[in-house]
C-alpha cells in the first residue's frame, strides 16, 4: 500500500521541480577564472573560462556555483566570479546581425562562430539584440547564439 502512495508524490514532486526549473546565464566576470571538478579550490582544476564568457548556473552549493558551459560541460566556479551582465557566443559559421528584428533587415555586420556578444536586450519573438566590442549594434536571431 505504502509504494502505491509513494508513486503519485514522487510523481508529483518531480512535475514542481521540473516547473520551478528556469535557465539562469551569466557571464564570467572581468578577470578569467578556474572551472573546477568540485565546489572547493582543492578540487581538481579542469580549465580557465575567459572573462565574458557565458555560463548556464545550474545550481548553487555555498560560495560555489555548479555551471554548464556552451559545450555542455559541467564544472564549479566560486559564485562571486560570475556576473548579472549576459553574453552570449555566436553558435551558426556565420552568423548575420540585422538593423531590426527582420530577416529581410539589411545586415549591420557578420559574426563568426565563437565569437562573444554582449545581450543589450532579452530576446523577443525569435530575435536578441546584441551588441559586439566595437560597438556595433543589432539584431540576431536567438536560435544562432548560445546563452540565451
Amino acid at each position: 500500500m505504502r509504494r502505491f502512495l509513494l508513486i503519485p508524490l514522487l510523481a508529483g514532486l518531480s512535475l514542481l521541480a521540473g516547473a520551478a526549473h528556469a535557465l539562469e546565464f551569466k557571464s564570467i566576470g572581468a578577470s578569467p577564472v578556474v572551472l573546477y571538478d568540485a565546489p572547493s579550490a582543492k578540487g581538481g582544476k579542469l580549465y580557465v573560462a575567459p572573462r565574458g564568457m557565458p555560463v548556464e548556473v545550474i545550481l548553487t552549493y555555498g560560495t560555489w556555483s555548479k555551471v554548464r558551459d556552451m559545450a555542455g560541460d559541467l564544472s564549479w566556479v566560486e559564485s562571486k566570479e560570475l556576473v548579472a551582465r549576459r553574453n552570449v557566443v555566436v553558435r551558426a559559421a556565420n552568423a548575420k546581425i540585422r538593423a531590426t528584428a527582420d530577416e529581410s533587415a539589411a545586415v549591420v555586420f557578420s559574426a563568426d562562430k565563437n565569437v562573444l556578444l554582449e545581450m543589450a536586450e532579452p530576446a523577443s519573438g525569435g530575435w536578441l539584440k546584441v551588441k559586439h566590442k566595437d560597438g556595433q549594434m543589432g539584431y540576431v536571431k536567438a536560435s544562432e547564439v548560445w546563452g540565451v
